[in-house]
């Protein structure tokens, strides 16, 4: 209950500025631009939201109910995107899409056009350019959820559809896909959540959401209680969106039978289906990963001399740091927390649980601007109470330290760690706790002894998982990190703010790299999981 305490702080001091006394500049926001925020974030929000669902939805459907030429090699193929985030898909197709770059050079020498006015291109730096990026990256939550639970529905169910005379697509919409609508909707929401929380993106196409307001109203303008207003009216539209969306299931109820495991006979797809197929699953992991990391590969490759320099090695430093330290923290915390809740399962322990896990509904800057405020608060705090005992003042002992930066990425992520801690706790039985209690061992011997070597895999994918949000986190970290201390995605957003693609290509491709290894390892788990 203290862990969940704390790390909702930064979320109440959010909400308690909805009270404060709304200043000069947040009536100039409301007036100007708070119109802009919304009606483009809600825009961005309906275009991924479709593109994420028809995207995962039918390629986990393809991938795993039916058979054609790669369809187990797509299987992990199709979460490559996730290891990319969509800030560094809009900085290589900006480069390799606006009037001087490749392709429309090509095109240009290849039809012997001179102008722009000689033909039309689509403008990439646009809401509809950003969304595209988004659900590029955005669509292995839905993908990854589906497959899930489309491989733990029970085969019963679609044999049954398939005896009374239900084809592939009946059985899809009838029978799948309503049962699987719980973990469609939770990669949906997922999804929504990212492309709030999204900076870089939006900002380098000069989107205005949500997310740009806050970060322009807290360092442009330097005003911290309308930024804090701005968040606050965020997290409040988040949350609305997460009731509105189960209230409209909360009369399903969505049961299985008990033969599950038995394997399901796939359809074989024809030539001319096996390769529209093939396309379908092709196409997003060419445009979502293997277009934008072989166009960074190549530009890396040819400013090899200056991409690995001093610099680089002392960002991946920082980068590595942070995403370490803040990947064993949530790694431990949460096993605390899941093994108290087990120890404990009473309401008071399930609402603690609860709320501390509810930081990954909120964007980055909103968690920025949260836990600035009360770190700022204790700081002066102490400082003041220094002074007036031993006349010495400390100055600023927490604001703008690695500390604060890992607070902020532990009430972000701390959700994503805990809920693998907690699968993997629940599949141990608790006969073996009152086993370990009948042999004379506690309940924190049972925990190190017993509990901790049998989940070492699910710890290990919390702490890998959390690593990787880390490494690719720009909005929070763009606000909190202390003064000269860049990361490798600052470095990657600063130079290519600056229309220097070049020399981001080497960060950016580190992020990318790194953003694969628990990719695989999830799908190899996914895989042998049934």
């Amino acid at each position: 209950m203290a862990i969940a305490l704390i790390i909702a702080t930064p979320i109440f001091f959010i909400f308690s500025s909805i009270f404060t006394k709304s200043s000069a500049i947040w009536q100039h926001l409301a007036n100007t631009v708070l119109k802009d925020y919304i009606v483009n974030s809600l825009l961005l929000m309906l275009v991924v939201g479709i593109g994420v669902c028809l995207i995962g939805v039918g390629t986990a459907w393809l991938v795993t109910m039916c058979r054609f030429w790669g369809s187990t090699w797509f299987e992990w193929l199709l979460l490559l995107p996730l290891a990319a985030p969509a800030y560094l898909l809009a900085y290589a197709y900006t480069s390799m899409l606006d009037y001087f770059g490749p392709v429309q050079s090509g095109l240009r020498s290849l039809f012997g056009w001179a102008s722009v006015q000689d033909y039309w291109f689509p403008e990439i730096r646009s809401l509809w350019g950003a969304a595209v990026m988004l659900l590029l990256v955005l669509y292995p939550y839905v993908y990854l959820l589906a497959r899930v639970a489309f491989l733990e529905q029970s085969v019963c169910t679609i044999e049954a559809s398939r005896s009374l005379g239900s084809n592939p697509w009946q059985s899809f919409f009838s029978v799948a896909l309503p049962l699987a609508r719980p973990a469609i909707m939770a990669g949906l929401a997922l999804a929504l959540m990212e492309t709030l929380n999204d900076l870089g993106t939006v900002e380098y196409f000069g989107v205005n959401t949500f997310t740009t307001g806050i970060y322009r109203t807290w360092l442009g303008m330097g005003n911290r209680a309308a930024a804090a207003q701005l968040a606050a009216f965020l997290m409040i539209f988040v949350l609305v969106l997460i009731v509105l969306e189960r209230r409209s299931r909360s009369a399903a109820q969505y049961y299985e039978s008990s033969n599950s495991l038995k394997r399901i006979t796939p359809y074989r797809l024809g030539f001319g289906r096996s390769a529209l197929a093939i396309i379908a699953c092709l196409l997003p992991v060419t445009l979502g990963f293997i277009i934008p990391a072989v166009y960074l590969l190549q530009l890396t490759l040819n400013n090899l001399e200056s991409a690995f320099d001093d610099g680089f090695w002392d960002l991946a430093q920082h980068s590595f740091t942070l995403a370490m330290i803040t990947a064993i923290a949530a790694m431990i915390i949460s096993l605390f927390m899941a093994y108290g809740k087990r120890l404990e399962p009473n309401w008071s322990m399930k609402t603690a649980v609860r709320i501390a896990a509810m930081g990954y509904a909120i964007p980055g800057s909103v968690i920025a601007v949260g836990v600035l405020i009360p770190v700022a608060g204790l700081d002066n705090i102490i400082d003041s109470w220094m002074r007036a005992t031993f006349n010495v003042s400390t100055g600023l002992l927490l604001s703008g330290t690695i500390a604060s930066l890992v607070f902020a990425y532990l009430v972000r992520f701390l959700a994503v760690s805990f809920g693998s801690v907690e699968s993997s706790l629940n599949k141990i039985s608790p006969s073996l706790d009152d086993a370990s209690r009948s042999l004379g061992s506690g309940s924190t011997s049972t925990l190190w002894k017993i509990h901790t070597p049998l989940m070492s895999g699910g710890l290990l994918t919390a702490a890998m998982l959390v690593f990787v949000d880390v490494m690719k986190e720009l909005p929070a970290t763009l606000v909190i990190r202390p003064f000269n201390f860049d990361t490798l995605g600052i470095r990657v957003y600063q130079y290519a703010s600056d229309e220097r693609l070049a020399e981001a290509a080497a960060p950016a491709l580190a992020i990318i790299l790194v953003g694969i290894i628990p990719v695989i390892f999830l799908s190899w788990r996914i895989t042998h999981s049934r």
